[in-house]
């Protein structure tokens, strides 16, 4: 990767942490949003223009190259980490809302919370070193783009036992949902073809994701994929196989 892809990165990396849009910056620049999406495409920023963005964000363009060289930040959390936030629901509510990229006057919006109670989530957030929370209930992410729970780890563990009872709870057959169910008999080898597949959406998901920060929470929604696939049959038919078969 060279020097001018990494500093884009990294610049990409810090709007995000901040919660800063595409739109946002395009107000800075008094340029259209499409020209600053071709701007990040190209890596062709003037010194002024760098100079503007990180003055939305109270950073030089040095502190920028320092950060691009030197910050890495996790994409996973550790167990512990996970068990803290699975042991208190608004404080696991609040992880996901900012990993989403939402901010402290948007939290307070949408959800019945206190101000002073969510200064003392995020600041929960803040001593796992989930988030930085600076001045103003500003939030910066500690978390790598390419974030991701730990698989079979507490969070993922959590979900699976609300998932069965909650999430299949529909009959999805509204236009943003669809619920796809498949069988047959295949080998290995076209099983680890499928596995590899649902790896490669499961990241174009992320990908997308991190590209939707940029729009207002009104044009986005939560939203919930469930990829799985292994060996199986229903216990009632299996009960009807021979032993050693």
């Amino acid at each position: 990767m060279s020097e001018i892809t990494q500093l884009i990165k990294s610049l990409k990396q810090q709007l995000r942490a901040h919660g800063i849009t595409y739109a946002q910056v395009a107000t800075q620049l008094d340029i259209s949003e499409a020209s600053v999406k071709r701007l990040f495409a190209t890596e062709q920023f003037s010194l002024q223009r760098l100079h503007s963005i990180c003055g939305m964000m109270n950073i030089s363009i040095a502190q920028l190259v320092q950060q691009s060289q030197q910050e890495k930040f996790p994409s996973a959390l550790t167990i512990q980490q996970e068990k803290t936030l699975t042991a208190d629901y608004k404080l696991l509510l609040i992880a996901i809302l900012v990993l989403n990229h939402w901010q402290f006057h948007e939290i307070l919006a949408y959800y019945n919370l206190a101000e002073t109670e969510l200064i003392q989530l995020l600041a929960q957030l803040d001593r796992l070193k989930i988030i930085d929370l600076l001045p103003n209930n500003r939030i910066k992410l500690r978390v790598d783009s390419n974030f991701h729970w730990l698989e079979d780890g507490p969070i993922q563990q959590f979900f699976q036992q609300h998932v069965p009872n909650s999430f299949f709870r529909s009959r999805f057959r509204a236009k943003d949902e669809l619920l796809l169910c498949v069988n047959g008999m295949l080998s290995s080898e076209s099983i680890g073809i499928l596995q590899k597949q649902l790896r490669e959406l499961g990241r174009k998901f992320n990908e997308l994701h991190y590209d939707d920060t940029r729009l207002s929470l009104e044009e986005r929604r939560g939203t919930c994929m469930v990829l799985a696939i292994r060996p199986w049959s229903l216990p009632m038919f299996e009960e009807l196989k021979h032993d050693n078969r």
